[in-house]
């Protein structure tokens, strides 16, 4: 029998750039956080203040996490990427901006945040976009499901957010059922809500607008 875990990515030898690369290199120990299933992150440590810390999940090439994170100074932020050259890129575009307020972790989403953090601690999530799978035999390999969105709100201080945005209609509402199915989360709008001010829109948002898609942004907060 097949035991293999089912992942939400497949790493494929996607084309890494020299300066994705160089960047890893140089970069890594100032901004990256490494994967430790013992230790558990200490935000008052890690950015050396008290500040709300928010984690992105997912971060893809990095240009939303760090315009967020450049635009709200005053925020901790920690982004998950599993991809190297997203990461490579993430590292480059931080540093460039000369970032105090993010690091990044290279690691499965799924198992940094049941190792790396502690329950309570994290004011906001975010999963922006994440990989529809659209192929039925592959919808298993999607991200959101119960056990998952267990174990991040437990992560969550009392009024902290969870944050998700598709533009996959039917997986919109398969995410927006799982949400309300936990009692823990309430949804901030009816069901699905405008898009935040915080949020900015990203190139691949805006190919999927063209392709006719509609985005959709779900805000669940813990009670």
């Amino acid at each position: 029998m097949d035991k293999r875990k089912v992942r939400s990515y497949v790493l494929r030898a996607g084309r890494i750039s020299q300066g994705q690369k160089n960047a890893r290199n140089q970069l890594a120990g100032k901004y990256l956080i490494p994967f430790q299933i013992d230790s558990k992150i200490d935000t008052k440590v890690t950015f050396g203040n008290n500040h709300p810390t928010y984690v992105e999940i997912g971060f893809g090439m990095g240009d939303s996490t760090v315009s967020i994170a450049k635009n709200n100074p005053a925020h901790n932020y920690i982004g998950i990427e599993v991809h190297p050259p997203g990461v490579g890129r993430a590292l480059k575009l931080t540093d460039e901006a000369n970032l105090s307020n993010l690091k990044i972790i290279e690691h499965d989403a799924v198992e940094v945040v049941q190792h790396m953090f502690t329950e309570n601690s994290l004011s906001g999530i975010h999963i922006f976009f994440p990989d529809p799978w659209p192929k039925k035999r592959h919808h298993k390999r999607r991200i959101i499901n119960s056990e998952f969105i267990r174990i991040l709100t437990s992560l969550l201080i009392p009024t902290g957010y969870l944050h998700v945005a598709t533009d996959w209609e039917q997986y919109a509402d398969e995410i927006l059922a799982t949400l309300r199915c936990n009692q823990d989360l309430k949804n901030s709008a009816i069901d699905y809500c405008e898009r935040p001010s915080y949020r900015p829109t990203t190139k691949f948002e805006q190919r999927g607008l063209k392709l006719g898609h509609d985005v959709r942004d779900i805000i669940f907060t813990k009670s």
